[in-house]
């Protein structure tokens, strides 16, 4: 009875819609995410977007390719992965626009202690492992080709490619199963601090430069749920500013929470200096990007789209506006 006379009242006075506003149930977006140590702003979303009523569920995947058939079957609203991911699933047709990039860096070419390999050219005659359909296998062919080796997964080329899940090239290196690999981070950190691989180089040196990882948003988000969509967005500026200022809370958020203790401080630190966490693409990195993957045919795109097409920055600036974040 109180109750009621008390929602009376607040009618008579006007003053139900924030009465029944701060009670309104959290707008969920499901997020598809990869396991890798510059994708921990993204992740820490799902702690952060309550203060703009949201409720973020994040789900894991392997690799970036594998989250777009979840987006096809409508089981997820935003995802993190490589920008090739990105470009190939929009390429065959997943209903997705890019809305910004969220990291750079974090490849690192590494070959086994003992493998003889110092630099791409002794690679001649040796297995390189590498991750199908990722931004390495973009990074490695476009370095093997600069060095002027030949690749192929099957012997006859100067380089044999071994395909394998990012979570089974460093127990191959270490086995030496394979001879090098082209890994993400803090996995390729690993490598080293465990001494059982050795640098060969980050490959960044052709036209792609550092790679930029893409957050991509579906198009049925992006047009039909637009507060939702830039709610979310600051959210993410939040996060990633928060992750650049405060690296002590990125490290244990990371080490804690996305790998459950598994990897050291070392690790991370060593990681992250080969990564950084940002919100900016240009729309020349993703044309050059979709170049280079026609013309070695990672992505299998049946029709490949100008950047300018797909990548929708509005969200993003009014976000970095509204935050005052350059």
């Amino acid at each position: 009875m109180q109750k009621n006379i008390r929602l009376a009242v607040l009618a008579s006075l006007g003053l139900t819609t924030p009465f029944l506003t701060q009670a309104q149930a959290p707008d969920v977006v499901r997020l598809g995410n990869l396991k890798f140590a510059h994708y921990g702003a993204v992740s820490y979303m799902k702690e952060a977007c309550g203060k703009y009523n949201l409720k973020v569920e994040e789900r894991m995947f392997p690799k970036g390719p594998d989250i777009m058939p979840a987006i096809v079957a409508g089981e997820i609203d935003i995802a993190a992965l490589a920008s090739d991911g990105a470009i190939s699933g929009r390429a065959n047709g997943v209903p997705i626009v890019t809305v910004a990039g969220f990291a750079k860096g974090g490849a690192r070419i590494v070959a086994g202690t003992d493998s003889g390999i110092k630099s791409l050219q002794d690679m001649k005659g040796k297995k390189v492992g590498v991750t199908r359909g990722g931004a390495h296998e973009l990074l490695l062919y476009a370095e093997l080709e600069k060095a002027g080796l030949t690749w192929s997964d099957k012997p006859g080329k100067d380089v044999q490619i071994v395909f394998l899940a990012f979570a089974d090239l460093n127990q191959a290196l270490a086995a030496k199963q394979i001879d090098a690999m082209c890994q993400s981070e803090p996995q390729s950190s690993q490598a080293l601090n465990k001494k059982f691989g050795v640098e060969i180089m980050k490959p960044y040196t052709t036209k792609m430069g550092e790679p930029v990882r893409l957050l991509v948003m579906t198009e049925k988000m992006y047009n039909e749920k637009k507060d939702v969509a830039q709610r979310l967005m600051k959210c993410f500026v939040e996060t990633t500013t928060l992750f650049n200022n405060d690296t002590a809370l990125a490290e244990k958020y990371v080490r804690d929470q996305m790998f459950k203790g598994q990897i050291t401080s070392q690790d991370f630190r060593d990681a992250m200096d080969n990564a950084d966490y940002t919100y900016d693409v240009s729309l020349e990195h993703v044309d050059i990007t979709t170049d280079y993957m026609n013309k070695y045919g990672v992505g299998r795109m049946s029709k490949p789209l100008k950047a300018s097409e797909w990548v929708k920055l509005d969200l993003l600036q009014k976000a970095k506006a509204d935050l005052k974040v350059k």
